[in-house]
Formats: C-alpha cells, structure tokens, sequence
C-alpha cells in the first residue's frame, strides 16, 4: 500500500532515464500530485488516517522530485541551443512549471507548503476548513491524468509515454475504487436499514 501509488512512475522514469527523451512525459502531472499529497499530508494534523497513507504522501513527493529532476537534467541536456534560464524567482508566469533549473521546482513547493502549513495550523481548529482541505488533495489527485492527456492531444501523440504507467494507474486504482464504492454502498445499505428498524 505505500509503495502503490509510486509503483506507476518507475517505468515512466526508467524510460526516460533509458532513452534520455522527457519529452512525452507531462511534469503537470508531478504538479498535481505534489500538491494533492501536500494537501494530504496537513489534512492528516486535522483528521487522523492511517499512518501507511500518511507515509505513501510522504514517498510520492519524493518520487515526485526525483521525476521532475530526471525531466530537468535530461530537457537541459537534450537542448542544442540553449535558451536564457528560467528560474521561479523570475515570477514569469509564461513560464510557470517549465524553469529551467531542479530548484526553481522545490522552491514553489516549499513555498505552497509552508504557505498552506500556515494556513493550516491558524485554521486547525475549523472543521470546515479540515474538510475542504481533504476534499481539495482528493480532487486534485483525481485530477493527475489530465495534464497527461492534455500534452497527448496537443501533440497527437502518446510517444515517450511509459505504457506499463498508464496499465498500472488503470489496473491500480480500479480494485481501490470499486472497493470504495462498496464500502460506501454498505455503509448506505446499514444506515437505512437502521433507520427504519431493520435488524440484518
């Protein structure tokens, strides 16, 4: 359980590693997901989940930067002629996400995080605001195929694409889903039946 949700981005970086090619991977992705775990790791300080669910946000941040490092270092190698720097610290928004440099990406992080971590720690107290948090890092990590199939239909094509990454992300998260789904279904079935009186 807390190696799954990084399991899907090993082929993903071995290909690139392999074929020094990080063209056909979006880093949005790495985006979505830095922010989805982030979110999910200061939900945890509100509403207390399982510590493996806790740890895999911490790992796939980690995973995270270490994509997002690879598609750097490989994008600046691959260049022939090399284009002016573009940092974070230029606050060009033309170029939000597309910085040249490793750091200018942990920058934003630390930014988002000790930001939120601010307004999570003033706001600890707020129910509502503990579930809007939750329900922000479920909706963004929902969100993580979407900048993928954006940069596939741009370019009108899914070369550089790990096919073993998107096997995995369907094959993985369809048996967490239709769990869910029963579990929720179960949970409906129990309280309509105590409601109305129903012994099971």
């Amino acid at each position: 359980m807390i190696f799954g949700g990084v399991a899907p981005f090993i082929p993903q970086y071995r290909q690139i590693k392999k074929k020094n090619d990080a063209e056909g991977f979006s880093l949005y992705v790495c985006l979505v997901l830095l922010i989805a775990n982030t979110l999910r790791i200061l939900f945890w300080f509100g509403k207390r989940y399982e510590l493996p669910l806790l740890a895999q946000s911490m790992i796939m941040n980690v995973m995270m930067l270490l994509m997002i490092h690879l598609c750097v270092k490989v994008k600046n190698r691959s260049q022939i002629i090399r284009g002016p720097d573009r940092v974070f610290t230029d606050f060009d928004w033309k170029y939000f996400w597309a910085w040249t440099d490793f750091q200018s990406y942990v920058d934003f992080i630390l930014v988002v995080s000790l930001v939120m971590s601010l307004l999570t720690f003033l706001l600890l107290d707020f129910v509502i605001y503990i579930e809007v948090l939750g329900f922000l890092a479920l909706f963004t990590e929902a969100m993580l195929a979407v900048p993928q199939l954006l940069r596939n239909f741009k370019q009108k094509s899914t070369e550089g694409m790990s096919i073993l990454m998107v096997l995995m992300w369907t094959v993985g998260t369809t048996p967490l889903q239709l769990d869910q789904f029963i579990t929720t279904i179960q949970g409906l079935m129990i309280d309509s039946t105590s409601t109305l009186g129903i012994s099971m």
